[in-house]
């Protein structure tokens, strides 16, 4: 390659291109950090994102409150059915031991069959 386009296409390994940065620290330093609007530019951007984050986990809260509040009423509506089930289980098995008693009585043989109700 020749040593004009290579200069050229790698400045930073020409000799010139590095005393020429020594010359002017200055603007070195200037290309190095952005300017101070990019910067402001970029805080607004950041603050933006970390509202737009804040708006977000608001509301995912807002629903993992309602959600729980829905667990807790289907909890509250399985614990209700749970009792009403056990209550009417309860109420089958005594009327089931009073036919028994009746059928033992009056020696008739057992026709329900014998399932435990």
């Amino acid at each position: 390659m020749n040593q004009y386009y290579y200069n050229q296409f790698y400045p930073q390994q020409n000799p010139s291109y590095k005393q020429y940065q020594n010359a002017f620290p200055n603007e070195q330093l200037i290309r190095q950090h952005d300017s101070r609007q990019t910067l402001e530019q970029r805080v607004n951007q950041l603050e933006q994102q970390n509202q737009q984050q804040v708006q977000e986990l608001t509301r995912l809260n807002e629903e993992i409150v309602r959600l729980n509040g829905e667990l807790n009423r289907v909890n509250d509506e399985i614990i209700r059915l749970n009792r009403n089930d056990e209550l009417h289980t309860g109420r089958l098995n005594r009327v089931n031991q009073r036919l028994r008693t009746v059928e033992r009585n009056l020696n008739i043989p057992y026709t329900a069959g014998d399932d435990g109700f």
